[in-house]
């Protein structure tokens, strides 16, 4: 089974998150229900802005893992070559 690694936020250049999947589609509905992460439902983040598609959730998990520990500007500049306006893609999942 695949996995994805996925950034959640509330406004572009809010406050972010960051999280591993098996399933994407689901797991963005979560928490845009508020059922999602505490952390989520704290800082009201519902919006899609990055996601990234593994083979296996194992390679998620360590891409996941990687980022977590990357500078939060590194994380801005990810985000914003594949989604520069900060459009919420969870309507195209």
């Amino acid at each position: 089974m695949g996995g994805w690694v996925y950034i959640m936020t509330n406004k572009p250049h809010g406050v972010l998150y960051m999280g591993v999947t098996a399933d994407l589609l689901a797991r963005v509905a979560q928490h845009r229900e508020g059922k999602g992460s505490a952390f989520c439902r704290r800082y009201g983040l519902t919006r899609l802005i990055h996601a990234e598609p593994f083979e296996d959730i194992e390679s998620a998990i360590r891409r996941e893992k990687a980022m977590k520990a990357w500078k939060r500007s590194w994380k801005i500049e990810l985000i914003e070559q594949s989604n520069p306006e900060w459009d919420d893609l969870y309507g195209q999942l």
